[in-house]
């Protein structure tokens, strides 16, 4: 799989953009706020809808222009089909193949994509909402189903707080409707749980051989679950769905008291282990790269799996950050069976057989200069 065209119109500094690019090795660079990362964004936008910056979708159109619009001729299965997607103050639309995708679930997992930047550093020892957004938008690429029940979930989950604030506050005392959104909330809850666990396994599946590989055999890794309810792997989705609401039963009183859903896949997170020892709170800053980088090259090697071709990677500023050895093993890794997309504002401090046979981008002032 690669994105093969790419064209931008009012995209962030980009007025007008058609460019093509290499199916292996792409380095684009530039100096600071030139539109490198506006680049890689746009790449990753075309593949999710939403951008990895900002939320806020107006941020993606050029200031002076009433919509954004980004096209991309992507080959996948021996075939070239169309991707676009088209922002504006109405509303975001996705197209395949020029047919309007009215579900996110219907668009997403036709172009795989595998984004690596230098806040992902922060996987490890990040926030826990940093490692559910990387468990939903890998999850979701993979089995596009997951991003409908992860919808759902969100709005059951938006009016069940709603209700649990009006009835912490004494204005209303509606149980029965309470315990209807906890029965719609668990439906959802419980299947993303299921996918979460098999996904999980299949991380650990990837992820552990190549954090041993990185560490030239001294380490292994381990990746838990840490769910907000206590519950086996194992479980099916039935199982896991009448262990959620005998939960939320003993817990009614307490949420009510506290005006809040305090169970569900929303508050669940990942802890990685090193021999043993949580990365998080007794690995060094090696090894917390050391475990990011074993997860991001994981999830290149488990979505091929999944869906039979390799994603596009696009390593935003982050060689800078790795030293010679980490940057060696993930160009090696990578090297002949990836298209990659480098950005960086130099490519003098980067050694690699790989970045030679590189086809180089220049950006300045959201055009590409000879």
């Amino acid at each position: 799989m690669h994105i093969e065209q790419l064209a931008l119109r009012n995209y962030r500094n980009y007025e007008r953009l058609e460019i093509g690019f290499d199916n292996k090795i792409n380095v684009i660079i530039g100096e600071n706020a030139q539109g490198k990362t506006n680049l890689m964004e746009a790449i990753y936008v075309l593949a999710f809808t939403k951008s990895h910056r900002t939320p806020r979708e107006k941020e993606l159109i050029r200031w002076d222009a009433d919509f954004a619009k980004l096209t991309g001729e992507i080959s996948r299965g021996g075939q070239t089909h169309t991707q676009e997607i088209i922002i504006s103050a109405k509303g975001k639309k996705a197209r395949l193949d020029q047919i309007e995708q009215k579900r996110l679930s219907d668009y997403i997992g036709a172009f795989n994509v595998v984004m690596f930047a230098p806040e992902d550093l922060t996987l490890v020892k990040g926030a826990p909402q940093t490692r559910r957004r990387f468990i939903d938008m890998e999850l979701g690429q993979i089995q596009p189903r997951y991003i409908y029940h992860l919808a759902q979930y969100g709005k059951i989950l938006k009016q069940r707080n709603h209700l649990l604030r009006e009835m912490q506050r004494g204005r209303s005392k509606d149980k029965v409707m309470l315990e209807v959104l906890t029965e719609q909330l668990v439906m959802h809850a419980a299947d993303l749980l299921e996918r979460r666990f098999g996904f999980l396994n299949l991380l650990r599946t990837w992820a552990a051989p190549i954090h041993q590989g990185i560490s030239r055999g001294l380490e292994t890794l381990e990746i838990r679950y840490e769910s907000s309810i206590e519950v086996s792997e194992e479980e099916n989705k039935e199982k896991l769905g009448q262990i959620y609401l005998e939960r939320f039963a003993q817990m009614q009183d307490k949420e009510i008291d506290r005006g809040t859903t305090l169970l569900g896949p929303h508050r669940d997170d990942l802890a990685f282990f090193v021999n043993g020892k949580n990365v998080q709170t007794f690995g060094s800053q090696g090894q917390q790269r050391t475990t990011a980088l074993s997860v991001k090259l994981a999830e290149i090697e488990l979505i091929e799996s999944e869906v039979g071709e390799y994603p596009v990677l696009l390593l935003d500023d982050v060689l800078s950050e790795l030293d010679d050895y980490r940057q060696s093993h993930l160009l090696n890794t990578i090297q002949g069976k990836v298209q990659t997309f480098v950005s960086t504002t130099s490519v003098d401090g980067i050694h690699h057989e790989t970045l030679k046979q590189a086809e180089l981008f220049r950006v300045k002032n959201g055009e590409i200069v000879s």
